[in-house]
């Protein structure tokens, strides 16, 4: 009789622990907003305190060579899908009200882990669109909270404790599911990583008993920087250093709560960021570490992200992974472990990294990965050699210093990043044969996405909005039959939408603007962004006048600051020359490398700059004072 009870015991043992190991774990993946390389603990941080970090690398693994987009919307647009952004058509970031989006028919990671049964919760920052046909909720989330874009859009005035107004742009706006439930004022921004860190903890505590994904996007630590009140003036790197260990916290609480539910041994948490430090911001942006460049840029500090995956018993303690992965490989790996399938009608150009994060192997799951900014495919990797293909970005649009030499056409450069993480020597004299290699990579991704702005047979469409209001508090939208204001009409802190903008593509043209100042800097008038498009502004109270063309920025200023009232007009003439004019008389003169050559995709703006800026305009690129007159003259 003993021998049987033990029998059963023994298979019942057995039965359960196969139960066990078959349970689909649940997976969390927490995204942190332009955090460089070097900003936390595991990846060389002395400035920056992260003990949650520190223990999560500790008891997990540590991925050295995980790779995101250079900029938020394509980033997130490749968490999202497992592809490219560029095959999804969201290579550029979107600013408010924007036409296009996450195309509905794209099978994202929500959408495919919900087939498996999992509750699905998306908190932070979404940018792949905010139209209601955009929102996470349309595409495989039970729900949401958080800001639809970044939280520099929704018109942050220095000193106030009120959005400043933009004509028919949002305010910033909290999103509950597909409803806006409050305007984010600059000073609610403090509190935004607690109550995104309370809304995931209380996401989990409802779902502990099934599996869920949750999908934690931080604010932090996108300028403007908005630390809690319990971290402000705590760290030993000012108020990005404070941002940095509020996210730490926010970390710590979360592996708080799965221990406390008894939840962690069937629970993956991914760490990572969606694209390298703002170095612009300078000490409100954080340090690429050892890497060359920054956000914006396809350089190592730009793409490269301080990436930590832990699940006790799973994922090895103490570990390092230099192995080649990014965001792309995030779908195909979850979907993998929740026990699903990928779709067949749609090509996905990540792999399923599980045997890396679960240390089965160290072989790379993919042959190459690209570095594109925008459209364009500027470098490609396979092992340690990464090839740029042409003239690289170090950020933000801006080309590096070595991009020609003596005026000679751009030569393919070759780095062997085991040797030289930070791209400073060129090593393709002495390896041609693995520039030859990667060339052929490079040759197979153009035939199927296309060369730059020419889409090849693999891009699929975004997903379109005719002539969408934007995010409203309940009541608040313009009516959706008001004609856009003319150019003379505006004042500061209005805007027209791109598709009114004046129409300069391949156009010589002149702008003219009264100017009255009350600070000594801040942009006059701007449209375009760090593609293509000019600006007026002020630098040290001169003005000056800056054109940029596929990325390349030339800028012209005038020597001294004018007093008082004064009328500006800046002028871009057939052959590129640039002319700078105060009070009717030319202060500044220079050459642009010739005709903006294609509308720009942002708006007209006036006392500030709205999604990328077209030039670097200093710590302060709001305006204050009066600007009117408005003029674009098309010649």
């Amino acid at each position: 009789m003993r021998t049987c009870l033990w029998f059963f015991v023994v298979l019942f043992s057995m039965g359960m622990a196969h139960a066990a190991t078959s349970q689909k774990p649940n997976i969390i993946f927490i995204l942190a907003d332009d955090m460089g390389y070097g900003d936390i603990g595991p990846f060389g941080s002395t400035l920056n305190r992260t003990p949650n970090l520190d223990r999560m690398a500790k008891e997990g693994m540590k991925l050295t060579s995980f790779y995101a987009a250079p900029l938020c919307t394509p980033s997130r647009a490749q968490i999202l899908t497992g592809c490219y952004a560029k095959r999804v058509s969201l290579p550029k970031v979107l600013s408010p009200r924007s036409e296009v989006g996450l195309n509905t028919n794209e099978q994202t990671v929500a959408k495919l882990l919900k087939r498996q049964g999992y509750a699905t919760m998306a908190i932070g920052k979404w940018h792949v669109g905010d139209a209601p046909e955009n929102l996470p909720t349309r595409h495989g989330f039970d729900h949401y909270l958080g800001l639809p874009y970044s939280n520099d859009m929704g018109g942050e005035e220095p000193g106030k404790d009120q959005p400043a107004k933009r004509g028919a742009r949002p305010p910033l706006p909290l999103v509950r599911d597909e409803q806006v439930i409050e305007v984010v004022k600059p000073a609610d921004q403090d509190r935004l990583t607690e109550r995104y860190t309370d809304e995931a903890v209380k996401f989990i505590r409802a779902n502990d008993k099934q599996p869920f994904f949750l999908y934690l996007a931080h604010t932090a630590v996108h300028a403007p920087i908005h630390p809690g009140h319990n971290f402000r003036g705590k760290s030993r790197n000012g108020l990005y250093g404070d941002w940095v260990e509020e996210v730490d916290w926010s970390v710590g609480k979360v592996l708080d709560t799965l221990r406390e539910l008894g939840l962690s041994e069937n629970t993956l948490v991914l760490f990572s960021s969606d694209n390298g430090p703002w170095l612009a911001q300078k000490t409100n942006g954080g340090t690429a570490g050892p890497l060359r460049g920054g956000k914006g840029g396809t350089f190592e500090g730009g793409m490269r992200e301080p990436t930590l995956a832990w699940w006790p018993g799973k994922v090895p303690a103490q570990s390092v992974c230099d192995t080649v992965a990014g965001n792309i490989d995030l779908l195909p790996t979850f979907v993998k472990l929740a026990g699903g399938t990928l779709p067949k009608d749609k090509k996905i150009d990540g792999r399923d990294i599980s045997n890396l994060l679960l240390g089965q192997t160290k072989e790379a799951q993919r042959e190459a990965h690209y570095y594109f900014a925008g459209t364009a495919l500027q470098a490609v990797r396979s092992g340690p050699w990464k090839l740029a293909i042409v003239p690289q970005y170090e950020g933000m649009g801006k080309f590096s210093e070595n991009a020609v030499e003596g005026g000679k056409p751009f030569a393919p450069r070759l780095y062997n990043l085991d040797e030289d993480i930070g791209e400073k020597t060129d090593v393709v004299a002495e390896h041609p044969d693995e520039m030859k290699r990667l060339l052929g990579y490079v040759e197979a991704m153009e035939a199927d996405l296309g060369v730059s702005k020419k889409n090849g047979p693999g891009v699929r469409p975004p997903g379109r909005v005719a002539k969408p209001l934007g995010l409203w508090l309940p009541g608040e939208a313009p009516e959706e039959s008001a004609k856009p204001r003319t150019l003379s009409e505006l004042k500061v802190g209005d805007a027209i939408g791109k598709d009114e903008a004046p129409r300069i593509a391949k156009k010589s043209f002149r702008v003219s603007c009264e100017v009255e100042s009350k600070s000594k800097g801040g942009v006059i008038v701007a449209q375009g962004g760090s593609a293509v498009g000019y600006a007026i502004y002020l630098m040290d109270g001169k003005p000056a006048f800056a054109v940029r063309a596929d990325g390349v920025l030339n800028s012209i200023s005038a020597s001294n600051a004018p007093e008082g009232k004064f009328h500006v007009e800046g002028k871009l003439a057939p052959d590129g020359k640039m002319i700078l004019a105060v009070n009717g008389k030319t202060v500044a003169a220079g050459k642009a490398a010739g005709l903006i050559p294609k509308q720009p995709a942002e708006n007209f703006c006036v006392g500030f700059d709205d999604g990328h800026p077209v030039a670097d305009y200093g710590t302060n690129s709001k305006f204050e004072g009066s600007i009117s007159g408005i003029k674009v003259e098309i010649e």
